[in-house]
Order: structure tokens, then C-alpha cells, then sequence
């Protein structure tokens, strides 16, 4: 991995909490809410001046506006949610340019995962824990936070033992 372990070491213990507040958020709710991405953007604001090299820093804010403005489009064509799109934006600057080809089939199987484990869970006795969560009556809809929130959640994870 490109990822530095170091960065990892001062961004896991603040970007977990919020990877699963993101995927409990949007189980119960079908949002992911907004003040949950300011905090993601936060902590990459203040740690990630002290994690990366000032120059990986700042580049890193192009991945945020590339991942928006991709996210944008997703929203307006109605393939992704707007509180997704945004996560997925504050999440971008955490991401390393070198573990482009990892990271989206880290993602391909954590969705896979989160959509297989979210659909059994929904039509077994699991889904009496939280019988009011929205998710469950969504219909096809199902809360891309859950996958998204996972793969951020697992990268870095990954990172902390692989990173170099």
C-alpha cells in the first residue's frame, strides 16, 4: 500500500467513531447527516497538517473536489445520494492516489458484503433489534453509508499493518 502508517496512526482514531456513526446513521435513517461529513472534513482539516507532507496536504483537496463534483453528477442522474456523494467527498483527501486500484476492490467487496449482510438481515430475526430503522422498508433503496463508511473504516485498518 502507498498509504503511510504513520498518517493512518493519527487518522484512525478520529475517522472510525465517525465511519460508524455514518453506517448506523444511515441504516436507521436513510441519511447520512451532514454534520458528520464536516466532522470527516474537520479531521482531515487539522490532522491530516500533522499526518502528511504540507505538499501531499494540499493536493489531497483536489481529491475532494474531483470526488464532489463526480458525486454531484451520480446524484443528479440518481445513482448515488447526496449525503453519499458528500461522504465519499470528505473521505477522497484520506485516500492515497497509489491505492486507487485497492481501494475499489476493497470497495466492490465491502458492497457486495454490506448489500448481501443488510438484505439477509432485513428478512431474519436480526431485524427485531431495530425494528425502526428505515432502511428495512426502503424498498430497493438500499444505505450506501453502510458500504461506504465499511470501506473508508477498512482501508485505514489495512493501512495500519500494510501501510508503508
Amino acid at each position: 500500500m502507498s498509504l503511510s502508517a504513520s498518517a493512518v496512526l493519527w487518522f484512525l482514531p478520529f475517522v472510525l467513531p465517525i465511519c460508524v456513526y455514518i453506517c448506523y446513521t444511515d441504516m436507521k435513517g436513510m441519511r447520512i447527516p451532514n454534520h458528520a461529513v464536516v466532522a470527516l472534513f474537520f479531521v482531515y482539516l487539522f490532522i491530516g497538517v500533522i499526518a502528511l507532507p504540507l505538499e501531499a496536504y494540499f493536493w489531497r483537496y483536489l481529491h475532494l473536489a474531483v470526488v464532489l463534483v463526480a458525486g454531484i453528477a451520480l446524484n443528479a442522474g440518481g445513482a448515488m445520494g447526496a449525503g453519499d456523494a458528500k461522504f465519499a467527498a470528505a473521505a477522497a483527501p484520506f485516500i492515497h492516489l497509489g491505492d486507487m486500484r485497492f481501494l475499489m476492490a476493497l470497495f466492490a467487496a465491502n458492497l457486495l458484503a454490506a448489500f448481501v449482510a443488510h438484505r439477509l438481515a432485513k428478512h431474519s430475526p436480526l431485524r427485531e433489534l431495530a425494528p425502526d430503522w428505515h432502511s428495512w422498508d426502503s424498498g430497493a433503496r438500499f444505505p450506501m453509508g453502510l458500504a461506504l463508511g465499511g470501506t473508508l473504516a477498512i482501508y485505514l485498518m489495512v493501512g495500519l499493518w500494510y501501510g508503508r
